[in-house]
């Protein structure tokens, strides 16, 4: 196979997206829209690829890191003069060079390779990614001779009213012959009302050069969408939600309301798994196998194991096991480890803690910077006091542990194995393992005092 190089413009202001964000750091299903290009462009056995990057050019290479090399363009001179930018590496080379542009996230591996291919098999000097659009304003209207071969593209400033009727477009999107590319970037022109240097005028020199000019159409216009605004951005968010939906359900998982179930790329979830409506599941998660997620149920970058309910809940950035209940109204919060068969349950909260096998948490409790053991029970309105006004400390539960409810856990402090805390006790020592400890006022009872107090008058 010969060499293949790719380059992704990625450098324009974005400037109708109204926004502070770099635009192709525009996030579409969770990830920002390079992201998905260069996932993507990476699927193609790629040798070499380059990110044309110019404002907002450290935020994306920190995103990127090295999976691309860069190329800085510091002045915004059109889509000719970004290629242009990759000269000193690739000029040189024998190959062919995928060109694509950082906003448009909805290109698939299976349409640039198709690409490819077709440029390869055409000898071709060029190769055009094309479609039809029912309605082509702002697209670059593609110009075909008598024998239906690509002359040239027209971008929609410069057209006539004759070209303007033209519904094949031109997506940005290009196979080029590398050494050729590079040859005719050296002749294009400003000429134009931009006063830009457009990529697509090397078609016209090539054409002109008696070059091939090969096009490839996809009949999936939606995959095509380059995204300048927050419309075009709904729109790809939209149509890459039904993708990501969509896979899901043929691997295997039950979506019961796709229209109020997002998930964001980069989620995998086992077979026979079952997402109620109102899920949100963001990028990272994993969920195996014949869990339920939802209703109403938030997933950020966790663990969930097999067999394992979330009913209206959130998990962030933890690791959950096998038949493990939670919710409803549970909130674990970050570097929570919940081991096997825990029930986690209403209205409780954990937070950079670990429960171990068959521990219960039942309901109305906060679990803060804990070590729990197995077969803990942790009752109603207890809590871990981890906090003083400036340090944090951790409290440690062996296993069999019963606290009651109402108790308040001082930290740092360990409750032994199997020991017994009695309700509404404030614990500020170490308890012994198999000791019951109380430690809350004696009751007195003041026989008709009541009536002292008046308190129904």
């Amino acid at each position: 196979m010969m060499n293949r190089f790719a380059i992704v413009l990625a450098a324009g202001k974005g400037t109708r997206m109204k926004s502070t964000l770099y635009k192709v750091l525009h996030p579409v299903c969770g990830k920002p829209m390079v992201e998905h290009v260069v996932d993507q462009v990476s699927k193609v056995a790629i040798n070499e690829m380059y990110t044309i990057v110019g404002h907002g050019a450290e935020d994306v290479q920190t995103y990127l890191g090295d999976r691309s090399q860069y190329c800085l363009q510091e002045e915004q001179l059109g889509t000719g003069h970004a290629v242009q930018q990759a000269k000193d590496f690739l000029s040189r080379k024998e190959g062919t060079t995928l060109v694509v542009c950082g906003d448009t996230p909805l290109l698939t591996s299976e349409t640039l390779e198709a690409l490819l291919q077709t440029h390869e098999a055409a000898g071709a000097a060029v190769t055009v990614l094309t479609t039809h659009e029912e309605d082509p304003t702002g697209y670059g209207r593609i110009v075909r001779d008598d024998q239906g071969h690509v002359s040239r593209i027209v971008e929609q400033k410069d057209a006539t009213e004759d070209v303007l009727r033209i519904c094949e477009v031109n997506t940005g999107t290009y196979c080029f012959d590398n050494k050729k590319l590079f040859e005719a970037l050296e002749e294009i022109k400003n000429n134009n009302a931009q006063g830009e240097y457009y990529l697509p005028d090397c078609i016209e020199i090539m054409k002109a050069n008696g070059d091939q000019v090969a096009a490839y159409a996809t009949s999936n216009r939606f995959e095509t969408i380059g995204v300048n605004d927050r419309v075009a951005l709904s729109k790809a968010s939209l149509t890459m939600k039904e993708r990501i939906l969509t896979h899901h359900m043929r691997q295997g998982v039950t979506v019961v309301d796709p229209q109020s179930t997002f998930i964001e790329a980069d989620v995998e979830i086992g077979s026979d798994t079952v997402l109620e409506p109102g899920t949100t599941i963001r990028k990272g998660t994993i969920i195996g196998s014949s869990a339920t997620i939802g209703p109403n149920t938030e997933l950020v970058r966790c663990s969930i194991g097999n067999n394992t309910t979330v009913r209206q809940s959130v998990v962030y950035d933890s690791t959950v096991g096998n038949g493990v209940q939670i919710g409803p109204f549970a909130h674990v919060r970050p570097d929570s480890f919940i081991e096997n068969d825990v029930k986690i349950g209403n209205f409780v909260e954990v937070k950079k803690s670990r429960l171990g096998a068959r521990s219960k948490a039942s309901h109305l409790s906060y679990i803060g910077d804990a070590d729990i053991g197995e077969d803990v029970n942790y009752s109603c309105g207890a809590i871990t006091v981890n906090y003083d006004g400036k340090n944090k400390a951790r409290t440690i539960i062996e296993d069999g542990a019963f606290i009651g409810c109402n108790a308040n856990l001082l930290a740092p402090v360990t409750i032994g194995k199997e020991a017994f805390v009695a309700a509404g006790s404030t614990i500020t020592d170490d308890v012994p393992g198999k000791a019951l400890t109380i430690a809350r006022a004696r009751q007195v009872n003041k026989e008709n005092y009541a009536e002292k107090l008046n308190h129904k008058k």
